[in-house]
């Protein structure tokens, strides 16, 4: 039976164990190809990323085998997430940030037997549900391999507003962005 779990703040540090295997599982696979190395620095970040204002992360669980995890938060006000972007001028009033402006998704994934079955989009709408921030970005790389990501983030609604490459020697990834009704929250 599929079930969805969240943990909002601090508490989600709680799960890193519960979800790492599937993390591995699913960015050994194209385009991503990462390595053990690559799954230790995401654990570091994850550490960090847990103390951000706004953090929440949801699980999915077949019965207790956890299938699919999606997470993120809140955009602080220095934020570098929009001066990543390249290919198009974002005015200053777009990039700025308030502390409750932009939510960003920073992994949204499920393990590969489990796909093409709605998991990606109940984690999504579980992720979302209730948030106020006016908007909400992610970013999906571009190769073909990543196209039902993008294809999903079109049905719900995400339009593609530039590329971005988030570090030095990154990959390039498209950087999408939703508006949120107001009413919704």
């Amino acid at each position: 039976m599929l079930t969805y779990d969240r943990y909002e703040g601090g508490e989600a540090v709680t799960a890193l164990d519960a979800f790492i295997a599937a993390y591995e599982e699913v960015y050994a696979e194209p385009p991503y190809r990462e390595e053990p190395s690559d799954v230790a620095i995401f654990i570091e970040h994850y550490q960090v990323h847990c103390q951000r204002p706004g953090m929440r992360l949801v699980l999915a669980r077949d019965d207790e085998e956890v299938v699919g995890f999606a997470y993120g938060y809140l955009l602080a006000p220095d934020t570098r997430w929009w001066k990543n972007v390249l290919e198009v001028e974002l005015s200053a009033e777009f990039a700025r940030e308030t502390d409750d402006r932009t939510w960003v998704i920073i992994e949204l994934a499920v393990r590969k037997a489990w796909r093409r079955r709605g998991i990606a989009a109940g984690l999504h709408a579980r992720l979302l549900e209730g948030i106020s921030a006016e908007r909400v970005t992610l970013t999906v790389r571009p190769e073909p391999e990543a196209a039902p990501a993008r294809s999903a983030y079109a049905t719900w609604g995400y339009r593609r507003i530039g590329k971005s490459q988030p570090w030095e020697d990154a990959p390039y990834y498209d950087t999408m962005l939703l508006e949120l009704d107001a009413s919704r929250a």
